[in-house]
């Protein structure tokens, strides 16, 4: 039983950190494809820092991604902002916000191309 359990984990975590290689391999290529330093990617903060710029949205927004409950909602906004820039529709946009661990990949392997917001001071 010890045995199941331990391969029971053991297929979980390989599971989990095949997410997180996905999640960090779509943002390296999105931020790539967005001029910016792919390695930004693996940096706390930093990275929310370079997909707001990303997504043309103003700095201080990294203190609303802090805020429970409103980060949900302001990675919908920048999702659709990043979707916008990507020439993708509002729904992917959702999907970038709702399933990041799923359409960052897809729009870091897709053939959009990025173009830049108007920058906002």
């Amino acid at each position: 039983m010890n045995l199941l359990a331990g391969l029971l984990g053991l297929f979980l975590f390989v599971i989990y950190l095949a997410i997180i290689v996905g999640i960090i391999v779509g943002f390296w290529k999105v931020f790539t494809k967005a001029g910016k330093p792919g390695w930004a990617a693996i940096v706390p903060f930093y990275n929310l820092i370079v997909l707001l710029e990303v997504a043309g949205k103003p700095l201080w927004w990294l203190v609303l991604f802090l805020i429970p409950g409103v980060n949900l909602f302001v990675a919908v906004l920048v999702g659709l902002a990043v979707a916008k820039n990507f020439g993708k529709s509002e729904a992917f946009g959702v999907g970038l916000g709702l399933l990041g661990f799923i359409f960052y990949p897809v729009l870091g392997f897709s053939d959009a191309q990025y173009q830049a917001p108007p920058v906002i001071n």
